[in-house]
């Protein structure tokens, strides 16, 4: 049978990427790697990536909840799949510290309709996002060797695929199952340090919503008790204020802790468990990036 394209409200896709449970934090976990594409240069895997989204869904109103989350995206060497904290750029020379993601917050406003293509036991919204704007690191000199393009580039494009079963069923409110597959084509991150050396990357990722922290790969698990223990959980819902920030991505990250990159520092930086100093801290902050729609940002 054919797959047709329905029509499917925000509560549909509520359930599919967090939950409908307010009070429930969502895991939802991806791997994959990471090529350099060179113009007259065979491809190169660069890195293998492990990561990971807490999220929760907020409803305002009828019709409309609130999406907040956390992620996490770790580089890890391409052979051994380890961790890496220090990468040998292989066009340079040069050896710079490796910032991995810790975007805090991502987030949007989920409403109205959301197109699925429904192919009997199984559904799947598909979205393909082109983000463009003015990078925030090209008006300052000192980021000239890491990213000096005017302007922020990239596509994304994203397929999650639920049981049709868990979807149409009022008494669930979150799916059982959900498969990811994310592809990212970008420019250069800033820590890699390549100026305006041609070529992009390509991200090729696979993922799944899993059920609760015991659940996650161990590096996650490890990470997530010793040193960002804040990414555990989504953030809760504060009146309005928290959705008065804009998402974090990794250019403004490397902006706002340039000196940590320079000393050397080990990412992600230590997070712990929220509180009321750190969260006013984080509202006092100026963040100016694009929201994603499907919830994943880099």
């Amino acid at each position: 049978m054919a797959a047709n394209t329905q029509l499917f409200d925000a509560q549909y896709w509520v359930k599919t990427r967090s939950s409908l449970d307010p009070q429930e934090s969502n895991y939802l976990i991806w791997a994959g790697g990471i090529y350099a594409f060179m113009p007259g240069e065979k491809r190169k895997l660069l890195f293998k990536m492990m990561g990971m989204s807490v999220s929760r869904c907020i409803p305002i109103k009828e019709g409309e909840w609130k999406f907040t989350s956390r992620e996490l995206t770790y580089y890890l060497d391409p052979s051994t799949g380890e961790m890496l904290q220090k990468w040998e750029n292989p066009w340079t020379g040069e050896t710079v510290p490796v910032m991995h993601v810790a975007n805090n917050p991502v987030q949007g406003l989920f409403q109205g309709q959301f197109p699925a293509q429904v192919d009997g036991e199984e559904t799947t919204f598909v979205f393909d996002i082109f983000p463009n704007y003015p990078n925030p690191l090209a008006d300052d000199p000192k980021f000239a060797e890491y990213s000096p393009f005017p302007i922020y580039q990239a596509a994304e494009l994203f397929k999650l695929t639920v049981p049709t079963a868990d979807l149409l069923n009022p008494e669930l409110l979150t799916v059982s199952k959900l498969r990811l597959s994310w592809d990212r084509f970008g420019q250069w991150l800033p820590w890699m340090k390549m100026g305006d050396r041609p070529g992009y990357m390509i991200y090729s990722g696979y993922g799944s919503k899993v059920n609760g922290f015991s659940e996650l790969p161990e590096l996650l698990q490890e990470q997530l008790n010793n040193r960002v223990p804040l990414y555990k959980d989504a953030p809760k819902d504060i009146p309005n204020a928290f959705f008065n920030v804009e998402d974090m991505t990794s250019w403004l990250a490397f902006k706002y802790h340039f000196d940590d990159y320079l000393a050397g520092k080990t990412f992600p930086l230590p997070a712990q468990s929220e509180d009321g100093d750190e969260l006013n801290q984080q509202l006092n902050d100026e963040q100016d990036a694009e929201q994603i729609t499907a919830g994943i940002s880099l």
